[in-house]
């Protein structure tokens, strides 16, 4: 493979039969120039990127290092999940590392208001996020606060193969995070995010929500609905009060049979 263009040390674009490339490797560039051949030993990843133009003015306005660290994180996670991402991660999660670390670098922190749910929703991307965090550390001296983990995740969640785009992984996650909120002001209570009531009530709402999406609605027996109605009513009031909040804001039909399913769980976080 001859190199067409040379985008930094680690990256160049080359002609693979008749096709551009994209190669990936440590130091691969290192004393090379267009037309050279590539050490294939050297070449870690080989992708096909649609977006090369914009790849390219990105690593143009970012630093090499930048780069490399969005590389070892995409590596470790690919590793971890055991399943190639979507090329275009090379993008988006550079682009987004790169404008983070500049960002904390001044003293600007931002919140991730759906930290608590992305927790729980995308708990093996975000375990990659905490370790992305402490290796970004580790290479640049840069502490990055918790939130940057769960924006990671979201970006690695969004990358595996038919999980859908980050605008649908955001509003998904959104919904359920208001879910959560207003279960929390009816009750007025706080919520203990460790706790393993709150995480089943999380992990239902995802599935809830997909299983509306797709027309697939939990079925509970009308007796069995009315029984639990009676026995805690004010779990059940809970409930419907989510409803009605899906319905105005989001235009969201939560049936009668999922209410069932969600007011057992708003009962059990509510005795905790």
């Amino acid at each position: 493979m001859k190199i067409k263009k040379i985008l930094n040390n680690n990256a160049v674009i080359v002609a693979d039969q008749s096709e551009e490339k994209i190669a990936i490797g440590a130091g691969i560039a290192f004393q090379k120039k267009k037309n050279d051949i590539i050490n294939p030993n050297k070449i870690e990843k080989l992708f096909v990127l649609r977006e090369n133009e914009k790849f390219q003015q990105l690593l143009l306005k970012i630093p090499e290092e930048h780069f490399a660290l969005s590389e070892d994180i995409i590596s470790h996670a690919e590793e971890s999940l055991g399943a190639k991402l979507n090329d275009h991660i090379h993008i988006s999660l550079t682009d987004h590392l790169s404008f983070a670390i500049e960002r904390i670098r001044d003293g600007i922190i931002l919140k991730n208001k759906l930290l608590p749910e992305i927790k729980i929703l995308y708990k093996q991307e975000f375990e990659i996020g905490l370790w992305a965090i402490k290796h970004i550390e580790k290479k640049t001296d840069i502490k990055m606060p918790i939130d940057e983990a769960a924006y990671i995740a979201l970006h690695i969640h969004t990358a595996k193969l038919q999980s859908g785009d980050m605008k649908h992984t955001l509003r998904q996650t959104a919904i359920i995070g208001e879910m959560v909120q207003t279960i929390k002001d009816f009750l007025k209570i706080e919520i203990d995010e460790d706790d393993f009531s709150y995480q089943r009530l999380v992990t239902h709402l995802r599935f809830a929500i997909s299983r509306i999406s797709n027309g697939e609605p939990h079925i509970m027996d009308g007796e069995m609905i009315a029984m639990i109605q009676k026995k805690f009513p004010t779990s059940y009031k809970c409930a419907a009060t989510v409803a009605s909040h899906l319905a105005q804001h989001f235009s969201i039909s939560l049936p009668h049979h999922e209410l069932g399913y969600i007011t057992l769980h708003i009962e059990r976080l509510r005795k905790r």
